[in-house]
């Protein structure tokens, strides 16, 4: 059987994040993205409606909720403005869960419950200044030592690092198998904002997503306790991709809210602008554009939904993720470009919200697995070339832990 109604919980996620954003973040976001400004009181507010780990069981501090809230809360959050949702994206999605499947118990207890509860900040280090979806063309490494391994790298185009407390971090432990690009050389390691030979910077002149922010983590023999591994060493790539099947998720949900934020403006605007005598909303081509927005809102949506039932079922989904990021991602790309054109000379103003729609919306083509990666991705599932392999963990069933 298949049921497509809300459950009361999913509602009730959607309907207290829709008032935090409406309370807490619409009043003041034009000023904040003009001024390209990240506030970070907003970390402690999405904490105090427990957000931050939403979906996290009890057990480890979290709301104890299921991945499809998760999604719920990363639509709702785009819909209001892509910096929120990039927060749920690294936080909890490549920072929490990922603790929450690999992480030790002692790591758990000292990284997942704070973060859970908001008290601390998770981000991912896995992009450097010549390495995004070359994910072996990175060069940070981690030099064994005695009792710890030392750190040495610099990343880029990392959210929240500047804000964030812990860091998922990525480097090299084998310089042979880094020169012949073997990915079971790189490790994963959990890093702290506080050791001493970390430095972070923001970026600034961002097309979008200026409410937000990104920056750069430089590290310079940075000493990592070798209980900070994640996993075992040589797991780093697993790890990694692990990771991103978690944020490309959240990215999906995210983008299917700015389609529906794009269409609701488009509505809203063709029913009151008069061109020729006649509403815009009553030509052809705006209903066109608008008809296309409706058709990838519910076609984004239906893709996570597939994804999110798949986590919570405890099955591997890389595939389902995979298309749903690229297709969300896409669609809100051309419906805010449309929404843009219904708005005419205003949708080029801020005045109206689709132009930071607009200007938001292209991060999301571009990382956690460029348009062109996912593309090639679902050709080699169709052709046969590409066959997920187990791994030695993955994200718990929803429910599994009490």
């Amino acid at each position: 059987m298949i049921d497509f109604s809300w459950s009361e919980e999913h509602n009730a996620v959607r309907e207290l994040v829709r008032e935090f954003c409406q309370k807490e973040v619409a009043p003041n976001l034009v000023e904040r993205d003009r001024a390209q400004k990240f506030d970070p009181n907003i970390l402690k507010k999405m904490a105090e409606k427990d957000i931050l780990g939403i979906c996290i069981p009890a057990k480890y501090g979290g709301a104890g909720l299921d991945y499809i809230s998760l999604g719920v809360c990363c639509e709702e959050l785009e819909y209001c403005d892509t910096s929120l949702r990039v927060i749920m994206s690294v936080h909890m999605g490549l920072s929490s869960l990922t603790l929450l499947s690999w992480g030790t118990e002692e790591q758990k207890q000292k990284y997942l419950v704070p973060q859970a509860k908001g008290e601390k900040i998770g981000t991912f280090g896995l992009t450097e200044p010549n390495a995004g979806s070359d994910v072996v063309g990175l060069q940070s490494t981690a030099d064994e030592k005695t009792d710890h391994f030392l750190l040495n790298g610099e990343k880029m185009w990392i959210s929240l690092a500047d804000a964030a407390d812990n860091f998922l971090i990525f480097a090299w432990t084998d310089r042979e198998k880094m020169k012949k690009r073997d990915h079971s050389g790189l490790t994963g390691f959990i890093v702290e904002r506080t050791w001493k030979g970390i430095t972070t910077g923001a970026i600034h002149g961002k097309l979008g997503i200026r409410a937000g922010n990104t920056g750069w983590i430089s590290m310079q023999d940075v000493k990592v306790a070798k209980e900070n591994v994640l996993g075992q060493i040589g797991e780093g790539f697993q790890i990694a991709m692990f990771c991103l099947d978690q944020g490309r998720y959240t990215v999906a949900a995210g983008a299917t809210g700015l389609v529906k934020a794009c269409l609701d403006a488009s509505v809203t605007y063709a029913k009151t602008r008069t061109t020729f005598t006649r509403l815009i909303g009553e030509h052809q081509l705006i209903k066109e554009m608008i008809a296309q927005m409706e058709s990838d809102y519910h076609t984004s949506q239906l893709l996570w939904l597939k994804a999110g039932w798949m986590k919570n079922m405890g099955l591997r989904n890389t595939k389902e993720t995979s298309l749903a990021k690229w297709y969300a991602t896409v669609a809100s790309e051309r419906a805010a470009s449309d929404a843009v054109q219904i708005h005419g000379a205003y949708g080029y103003s801020d005045e109206y919200p689709v132009e930071r729609f607009y200007r938001n919306c292209k991060g999301a083509v571009i990382y956690e697995g460029s348009r062109e990666i996912h593309k090639l991705m679902q050709a080699d599932y169709a052709l046969g070339y590409r066959v997920d392999k187990p791994t030695r963990c993955s994200l718990p069933k929803y429910g599994e832990i009490k």
